[in-house]
């Protein structure tokens, strides 16, 4: 299972780093085009689209490598068990927000598809598709975020205060 998931979350962000290649593209794009007098319809549409992408996508990745910013200065100053049961709480409540964060991304898309909602641009792109990145993202997310929650169920070390700031620093 760990494998999987691994696998899912590396996906995810192998993913977001094509949006943001993507991305790079289309601002290159743009450039090239300004300084040839060459009108390119949407493409500042396109790299919003790119950039939203991939930060979505690279949620996961991000909170499974620890990188995600953790407020620790009242956790510091609690003993072990009530610093466990706080860490505890702290992933039940980003696991519910996460799973919401997910349901109304999914839902958007839905309604999108349904509704058949185009951006206001003058590329008329199907809103759907920019945001099936978006709630892929979050659906990601909140595994990961069950997935912190149970490991932090299950006893994982407490994490080092000291070692936590000089791995940020």
């Amino acid at each position: 299972m760990r494998k999987s998931l691994d696998f899912l979350y590396d996906s995810a962000a192998a993913l977001a780093a094509l949006f943001m290649v993507g991305l790079l593209a289309m601002v290159l794009l743009s450039i090239v085009g300004r300084q040839l007098h060459i009108n390119v319809p949407g493409i500042d549409a396109y790299a919003g689209y790119l950039m939203a992408g991939c930060g979505f996508l690279a949620l996961a990745h991000t909170l499974k490598r620890g990188e995600h910013i953790r407020v620790t200065l009242i956790l510091q100053f609690l003993p072990s068990q009530a610093r466990r049961w706080m860490e505890r709480w702290a992933m039940a409540a980003g696991a519910l927000l996460a799973l919401l964060f997910a349901y109304y991304s999914c839902r958007l898309v839905w309604q999108s598809l349904e509704f058949h909602d185009i951006s206001t641009g003058n590329d008329a792109t199907p809103l759907w598709l920019p945001q099936l990145s978006m709630a892929i993202g979050a659906l990601v997310f909140a595994v990961a975020s069950i997935d912190e929650f149970v490991i932090e169920w299950r006893g994982r070390p407490i994490r080092s205060e000291d070692a936590e700031a000089l791995r940020h620093e």
